[in-house]
């Protein structure tokens, strides 16, 4: 490069005109300007196929798939466009992980619990009465599992976790345990169905597309489920009873296929990294686990729906009810080596400082 300088250290550009001095001043500084962009500008584009199993118009899409995509394509400059395969098209709603992994996808919202014993020390969030505010408990399941990811998950790029939590909806008020005994229930994941077991229902394995129809048709008689997707899926159509409590978690995690991650520029990695974090965890827990709490105050003002409420001394006798369901994933961590109990205690704590506690 060129230095424009009449100075005598620079006998070079002695008896350059000032005119062209300062035209060759603002050629290097716009040289100067490009060199100095983000890489991101000059990065190959790329699609980020992102496949997920809820209906196109479901409140996760708008409350957190699409601000993360949309945040992904402003941060990488418009050299990541995210395009979503919602509905199941690419693959079952159990299918997402083994999508994510051989490439079908390349990132997947996922539900771990509807491959019961996979994953289980993911479970532990979804254990029974452990979770209350969605945006807290997130967080706390993210940060709390995150040294976990190598051991059950290290066949994806880990992005982030989160949750909702769930209740009993169903065909009659349910308010004892007893009255589960002779059920038939559709469960949120394999731990909400070792709790129904416990109780004595059989359990209706259905994916949360499929909930509808089999309540319909008498395949099952109540179901766990979050409270406005009792909505959004139309499934308030088949049940008219809703017991209020917080009775368990679901968990979801969003997770990337390794291959495409590691062929994206350096600086698109630093995108996909500055969006799979704890931040982000909270933030989509507590925007789309709030909107799903909203729907009990719907239901609550719906003819033909009924809140069923419990006393305290009904919901001690639930409580007490589901307490093997503790040991169960106690002994199931202690199987994967990991110390259950002191895991769980760690959860707990996690949750209580983050303020997503029962």
């Amino acid at each position: 490069m060129t230095i424009c300088c009449t100075h005598p250290s620079h006998p070079a550009t002695a008896g350059t005109t000032g005119a062209a001095c300062t035209a060759a001043r603002v050629a290097a500084l716009a040289t100067a300007v490009l060199l100095a962009l983000p890489a991101a500008a000059q990065d190959k584009p790329v699609e980020l196929k992102f496949a997920h199993w809820l209906p196109a118009t479901h409140p996760l899409f708008r409350t957190g798939f699409e601000p993360w995509a949309k945040s992904v394509e402003a941060a990488s400059n418009g050299s990541i466009k995210v395009a979503f395969f919602p509905a199941q098209q690419l693959g079952k709603a159990a299918d997402h992980y083994d999508m994510a992994r051989d490439g079908i996808a390349d990132m997947t919202w996922v539900n771990p619990g509807y491959q019961a014993g996979r994953f289980p020390l993911y479970a532990a969030g979804e254990l029974p009465f452990l979770t209350g505010k969605p945006g807290g408990a997130s967080a706390a399941l993210d940060a709390w599992y995150r040294p976990y990811v190598a051991k059950e998950m290290a066949d994806v790029k880990f992005c982030f976790a989160h949750l909702h939590v769930g209740a009993l909806h169903s065909k009659k008020a349910i308010t004892e345990p007893g009255q589960i005994k002779g059920m038939k229930i559709r469960p949120a994941n394999g731990t909400v169905a070792q709790t129904m077991s416990l109780l004595g229902a059989t359990n209706v394995q259905v994916s949360a597309p499929e909930a509808r129809d089999a309540l319909e048709k008498g395949v099952a008689d109540a179901i766990t489920f979050p409270w406005n997707s009792i909505i959004s899926f139309g499934i308030d159509k088949a049940v008219k009873f809703h017991t209020d409590f917080r009775l368990y978690a679901a968990n979801f995690v969003w997770v990337i296929n390794p291959g495409w991650y590691g062929k994206l520029a350096p600086a698109q990695k630093q995108v996909i990294d500055s969006h799979c974090n704890n931040e982000w965890a909270a933030k989509v827990g507590a925007a789309w686990g709030d909107e799903e709490d909203s729907g009990r105050e719907k239901l609550a003002q719906t003819a033909g729906h009924t809140i069923v409420k419990l006393t305290p001394e009904q919901l001690a006798a639930w409580k007490a009810a589901v307490e093997p369901i503790y040991a169960n994933w106690i002994g199931s961590a202690n199987k994967a080596g990991v110390n259950g109990a002191q895991a769980l205690d760690a959860l707990r704590k996690e949750l209580v400082a983050r303020g997503g506690a029962n």
